[in-house]
């Protein structure tokens, strides 16, 4: 490759390249400006690592493009990679946290100490209210996102090296799951009894659904008779509106229900197809069996929004409904997982979702003990 550097101006230096075009295949003159160079040696020295780049194939044309206008590049291209909720959440932490702190760099100067400088003005400060700093957590995804774009930059040739792999995120603690005892258990579901709120508890409670899951679940995926669910889907919200998807692990599993839930089940699809009768709708298998009252499919955070408020009317623990499921897997006695080896924690996660035992609770003037729970599960 022919070549020389030339000074054009008072200290502006420039590589001079014969290069051949790519596209017609013709020889013409490339200029590319050595701005860090000032002298005539450190210009030769740069053209000389710009000229091994070229014929290593690892050159990058210098570019003024700036994080952000990139981010919103590389947005449009993981759109259809990933779920529209993932994709609202990597936009909304791009556009709100990212882009607010360097998004006014250019991609191609960016280097490890902005990024750290950044999340550390983001922990002080980075709240949009003015009302402190984001959170370790927030700042942590911040960091998994930007290594993933500039992963991607690397990729498409935009920069060299990936900064942010240089860079160590803040230390994120790990919060315990909230869980409620069986003794809680009960004033929840006693409390939820003759609400709407009663089926979406016992789901999560006894048969350790997930939101979604509870959301998504329909009549035709219920069997009564044979004392049997299959979970086979799960909702998901966006701000674009409700979707139903596989679920979280990709299975569907069959969840065994206590003759407890058959009862309060057959219970509630009489008094759901009564109040369809009504607005002159019967009731198919292929209905929801959460609703609204006018029988049309919850949207999940209407539900969430729900059982917050039916917990503080009640003055219960202030847990999220998808707390219910953890809970849910805590109500095993303790002997029992004791007695498993230490190579069996599959094992153990699986038989806490089999079993509710020896659980009382008070149903008008009568004592009642919740029958053991039995289920196919697989672990997650």
């Amino acid at each position: 490759m022919k070549g020389h550097v030339r000074e054009r101006g008072k200290g502006n230096w420039y590589a001079v390249l014969s290069v051949r075009d790519a596209q017609t295949g013709k020889r013409r003159v490339k200029f590319i400006s050595l701005s860090g160079a000032k002298g005539k040696r450190e210009a030769q020295q740069e053209f000389a690592r710009i000229v091994t780049e070229m014929q290593k194939g690892a050159y990058v044309e210098p570019d003024k493009t700036t994080l952000a206008q990139f981010l919103e590049r590389w947005l449009g291209q993981i759109k259809t990679q990933v779920s529209p909720r993932s994709y609202e959440r990597y936009a909304e932490i791009a556009h709100n946290n990212i882009v607010p702190v360097l998004g006014n760099a250019q991609l191609m100067k960016l280097r490890p100490d902005h990024i750290s400088e950044a999340y550390s003005k983001a922990l002080s400060g980075g709240r949009r209210d003015g009302a402190g700093g984001l959170s370790p957590r927030t700042v942590h995804h911040m960091h998994t996102i930007l290594k993933q774009a500039l992963k991607q930059a690397c990729i498409w040739r935009a920069i060299t090296h990936n900064p942010a792999d240089l860079v160590k995120p803040p230390k994120v603690e790990r919060k315990e799951m909230q869980t409620i005892d069986t003794n809680r258990t009960i004033e929840v579901i006693e409390a939820a009894r003759g609400s709407r709120m009663l089926i979406p508890t016992l789901l999560g409670v006894l048969c350790g659904l997930r939101r979604g899951e509870v959301v998504a679940l329909r009549w035709r995926s219920v069997d009564l008779d044979a004392g049997q669910l299959s979970v086979v889907a799960s909702a998901e919200q966006t701000d674009q509106g409700v979707r139903e998807k596989e679920t979280k692990s990709g299975k569907g599993r069959a969840v065994t229900l206590s003759p407890t839930l058959i009862s309060e089940l057959r219970r509630y699809r009489a008094e759901q197809a009564q109040m369809l009768l009504k607005l002159g709708v019967r009731l198919a298998d292929d209905y929801h069996v959460v609703t609204r009252e006018d029988g049309e499919p919850i949207q999940p955070r209407s539900l969430s929004r729900a059982f917050r408020k039916f917990m503080r009317r009640h003055r219960l623990p202030q847990i999220r409904l998808h707390d219910l499921r953890h809970s849910h897997a805590t109500h095993l006695p303790r002997p029992v997982c004791t007695q498993r080896s230490p190579k069996s924690d599959s094992d153990i996660r699986a038989s806490a979702l089999r079993s509710i035992c020896s659980v009382t609770y008070c149903r008008g003037c009568r004592r009642t003990r919740l029958p053991k729970l039995t289920r196919r599960y697989r672990p997650q």
